[in-house]
């Protein structure tokens, strides 16, 4: 689905800019989606800089389950919702997109974006799931539909190149946010 932001999403992302003005960035790229466009938007007045749309940074599809409830899922899916309850795992939801497509796609374009930009930063506004899959790409686990970093809308999360080797640096930084 493609929700657009809240006046407090809104007014985080206004945090956010805030927090990256006068920022050097070697790139910048946003999912194509409403809600990562509109955070993206105050940055990029922040740093006269507009981002790449990249369609591949979107969030997981969750198919069937897109936009629904928890007491909808309980309803109209008990089965697989037990099973992800037990388990979850992305592959069980009714014509999502699966749990190693997902990473396929993410670890993709990722691997392209460090490829256009071997020097500086880059920054990606995107979503949760992205972050989760970069993130636990970097400590060599797959996601399977379980994400064990919290990340808050309009946080930050770094991860440092050297060479081959990453290192996470920040999680989930709020302290710009009111």
């Amino acid at each position: 689905m493609d929700p657009p932001l809240s006046p407090r999403g809104l007014a985080q992302a206004r945090e956010l800019a805030l927090r990256l003005a006068g920022h050097r960035l070697a790139g910048f790229y946003c999912s194509d989606l409403l809600r990562a466009r509109q955070t993206a938007e105050p940055i990029a007045r922040a740093l006269g800089l507009a981002p790449v749309l990249e369609p591949a940074l979107r969030e997981i599809g969750l198919g069937a389950w897109e936009g629904k409830s928890r007491e909808e899922l309980l309803r109209e899916y008990p089965e697989q919702w037990a099973a992800w309850v037990r388990e979850p795992s992305w592959d069980l939801i009714p014509g999502g997109e699966g749990a190693q497509a997902f990473e396929r796609r993410v670890g993709r374009i990722l691997g392209e974006i460090l490829d256009r930009h071997p020097a500086g930063d880059v920054l990606c506004v995107t979503h949760g799931g992205v972050i989760q899959v970069a993130l636990l790409s970097v400590v060599g686990r797959r996601s399977h539909g379980q994400f064990p970093f919290r990340i808050d809308n309009a946080s930050l999360s770094v991860i440092q190149w050297a060479g081959d080797q990453a290192a996470i640096t920040a999680v989930n930084d709020t302290c710009h946010l009111a």
